[in-house]
């Protein structure tokens, strides 16, 4: 059985994570316990539709479950080590005797978790991971113009000017960052900066985006944060060519 999640807030807000797994209910609870301890999850169910992802090579970590329909785990794994993705792997998996660990190291794995298992060690196998590479903890801060976001200190300043941010507001802005120069979709913002997957029928993105808007850019020139009518919004300077 799982254990209750443990929060780490502070350490992981930089950290991208795709989790491979087909069990919804896991999925769910892996999800669910990343968010709340600061990590920004995207979720696949099978290994066709994982492998497509983590080819982008968007993400610090990738979880990936051992028995996968369409493309297994480890094939999932092997194909991406082929084409000479290095991001940390931490393969899940209830086949658990030294030879099984063995085959999954061997096939590109960095790390290998047996079923079942404490949420804590997996938050804190995770976290080992993301030590041991640092090329890719090197971005503690996230830029736009005059606009710079410290993922170390969580603190935002435009043009040298302290911008005071509320936990929900700094998790949107950097969201926004990291896709800037992308159509961020009303959709994407319920899914990854408030953990919803439905619509709750409220304003509560317009609210967030409007007071975001108002500290960043209300002082400030050029304009940053932009709605694109119909679409969602974008983060980009508008006087690049």
């Amino acid at each position: 059985m799982f254990m209750a999640s443990i929060c780490t807030a502070g350490y992981a807000f930089s950290m991208n994570i795709l989790l491979i797994e087909d069990d919804i209910h896991t999925a769910s609870f892996i999800q669910k316990g990343l968010a709340e301890s600061g990590y920004i999850v995207d979720h696949a169910a099978d290994g066709e539709d994982g492998l497509h992802l983590a080819s982008t090579g968007q993400y610090d970590v990738l979880i990936v479950d051992r028995m996968l329909p369409k493309r297994d785990g480890l094939s999932v794994i092997q194909a991406l080590r082929t084409r000479g993705l290095t991001t940390p792997v931490l393969i899940l998996s209830a086949l658990g005797e030294v030879d099984n660990r063995v085959e999954g190291l061997r096939a590109g794995g960095d790390d290998y978790l047996v079923k079942p298992y404490a949420f804590s060690e997996l938050l804190a196998r995770l976290q080992a991971l993301s030590r041991r590479t640092q090329p890719l903890q090197e971005q503690t801060t996230l830029r736009l113009l005059d606009l710079e976001m410290d993922l170390m200190k969580r603190q935002v300043k435009r043009a040298g000017t302290i911008i005071n941010l509320q936990p929900r507001e700094f998790t949107l802005l950097e969201y926004l960052m990291r896709h800037t120069g992308q159509v961020v979709t009303r959709t994407m913002l319920l899914e990854k900066v408030w953990d919803y997957h439905f619509d709750p029928q409220t304003n509560v993105i317009d609210v967030h985006i409007s007071r975001l808007r108002g500290k960043i850019d209300r002082d400030f020139a050029p304009p940053l944060l932009h709605t694109i009518r119909g679409a969602g919004y974008m983060l980009y300077d508008p006087t690049a060519a």
